[in-house]
């Protein structure tokens, strides 16, 4: 075998998000050695070298999701999902379903809930009516509202109330008995703490701390299961990159174990994660957890932080009343004062910061703080981030370019999308707020650096539905701005975005040599087919660092 031959060659391929027009490359040692035409690979075959037919369809580099939730998307791949579920009858026969096929549950517990499943606002006697008989609950698709059943809440010991976090509540009918509706992670933490996990895989969102007490030996090899069961999931739809939304030290422990086992399957930026309710002294666990996890496979140099909720529970941030809830506007989670304080101080130790602002009125608040930041700190390039924007007042706009502030938004969030249904009418928005409603054109019209994701597990992870969500949005009409994005814009928003907003342009996110080896082949030539159709296109292999994580052959 001659030293200069590659560990893998990749032929007839249409290679997307590249600095030429080519066919192939070749990979060696983790790294893109050369990029050009079929012919070129030639010198670099070696006898052990293995070559790989495309088939003509695209090659890209590997998929860098920018936003999503690692652990909770493993632990809830073998929970009922009641994505495709509607109506109190399907309800009811898929939940006495799971019930039988899980006896051994203590809680049984569903995803993907939409809010108006039913077809009106959930109570626990829906609940009840499915399976009055064990302690059951259902999980927003959103992640920020849980319905819980009467059993559950008895379990739990909520259901006349209980102490919940600022930003969260237990909803009380007028006699003060819980009506199921459990709003945000403070209130809905006790239900998760008796699934099977026991909601180890939500600290890194509900606290940001680690376990207590300390997770068992026993404990610790279930959570690395649902990690590795995750880790697989992503490699499956082509992602090489992950930018996690939660973290704690404990996330970051058993996936540095999983890479000691050689699990790792894909790259992973774990930040910290600042409640609310935290001191803002917690801040120097951001800086240790940056110093002990700096390699190119496992990291963590970045702050998290939720401005607010979501629109369709009224929890989401608005300058002004919902028109379905005349007497709210939600409210932020953070008082500017210590918002501002956070974001300046995160700012002065060299850290990047990511904030999950929903509402007009917290995108504006994270702008702030981020001018604050700049203000006080000077310019530098922080590269901080506004998570999701589904709602912005125009005069926001221009500030994203202003302060070199990252628009990380997910296209099958807006009903556009193709995933979530439409808002009725005189409900979450008023119709001079939709044309600023999941803005994705305007962002990039206004030259902000704008990446796209999943936020996985609120919407499948699956990369290309996004895209096609992006390329091919639905036509909603009235005062609905039309979103629609070009194909090879979208595709970079997916990969040298995701690299940019980690600070690895230069190393990932393109097929150019000297690059990291991450690449996925697909299997379709994506620019040859109709932008409706992009989301039957599948990730046929996945290489990360050299190294085939996935591959549909096998």
């Amino acid at each position: 075998m001659s030293n200069n031959s590659a560990d893998i060659i990749i032929l007839n391929g249409k290679l997307l998000v590249a600095d030429t027009q080519a066919s192939a490359l070749a990979i060696s040692g983790g790294t893109i050695v050369a990029v050009g035409s079929d012919a070129d690979m030639d010198g670099l075959r070696g006898t052990r070298t293995q070559v790989i037919d495309a088939g003509g369809n695209s090659v890209l580099p590997g998929f860098i999701e920018s936003h999503l939730h690692l652990f909770a998307g493993g632990a809830e791949l073998d929970m009922l999902n009641l994505m495709e579920c509607h109506g109190q009858e399907q309800f009811n026969q898929l939940a006495r379903e799971y019930s039988v096929k899980n006896p051994d549950l203590t809680m049984l517990m569903a995803i993907g809930a939409d809010y108006q499943m039913l077809g009106h606002n959930i109570s626990r006697h829906d609940l009840d009516q499915a399976l009055p008989d064990r302690p059951f609950a259902i999980m927003a698709m959103d992640h920020h509202t849980v319905w819980a059943n009467t059993k559950a809440l008895e379990m739990v010991g909520i259901l006349r109330g209980a102490s919940v976090t600022v930003g969260s509540k237990i909803t009380l009918d007028s006699d003060g008995v819980a009506t199921g509706e459990l709003l945000e992670s403070g209130a809905f933490e006790y239900i998760l703490a008796e699934t099977p996990l026991g909601g180890r895989d939500a600290l890194g969102l509900l606290t940001g701390a680690d376990p207590v007490p300390p997770a068992t030996f026993e404990q610790r090899a279930a959570d690395k299961n649902a990690l590795r069961a995750g880790l697989n999931h992503l490699a499956k739809n082509g992602v090489t990159t992950f930018h996690n939304m939660d973290g704690n030290f404990y996330q970051l422990e058993l996936l540095s174990e999983l890479e000691t086992d050689g699990d790792l399957l894909c790259r992973g930026q774990i930040p910290f994660h600042l409640k609310n309710f935290d001191p803002i002294d917690r801040l120097a666990e951001a800086d240790e957890m940056r110093q002990r996890y700096n390699s190119d496979w496992l990291w963590s140099n970045r702050l998290k932080l939720f401005h607010d909720g979501v629109i369709e529970s009224g929890t989401a941030a608005m300058l002004e009343p919902y028109p379905n809830w005349p007497d709210s506007t939600g409210a932020p989670l953070f008082d500017p004062e210590k918002f501002n304080e956070i974001c300046v101080r995160a700012d002065a130790m060299g850290l990047q910061i990511s904030v999950h602002a929903i509402g007009d009125a917290a995108v504006r608040g994270t702008l702030d703080g981020y001018e604050t930041a700049r203000r006080a700190n000077g310019p530098r390039d922080s590269r901080h981030r506004v998570e999701h924007i589904e709602v912005m007042h125009p005069d926001d706009l221009p500030r994203f370019a202003v302060l070199d502030v990252i628009a990380s938004m997910q296209p099958l969030h807006s009903p556009a999308g193709g995933l979530l249904p439409v808002m009725n009418e005189g409900e979450i928005l008023h119709e001079h707020q939709k044309p600023m409603a999941f803005p994705w054109k305007a962002v990039r019209d206004s030259g902000a650096k704008l990446i796209f994701s999943s936020d996985w597990p609120v919407v499948p992870v699956d990369v290309m539905p996004g895209i096609q969500g992006a390329v091919s949005p639905i036509d909603l009409g009235g005062n609905w701005t039309d979103n629609r994005q070009g194909l090879m814009e979208t595709l970079e928003s997916y990969t040298s975005g995701g690299a940019y907003a980690e600070f690895n342009e230069a190393r990932k996110g393109r097929l150019v040599s000297g690059m990291m080896a991450d690449v996925v082949i697909m299997s379709d030539n994506l620019v040859a087919m109709a932008p409706d159709q992009l989301a039957t296109a599948k990730p046929v292999m996945t290489i990360c660092g050299g190294r085939v994580t996935y591959d549909a052959r096998i």
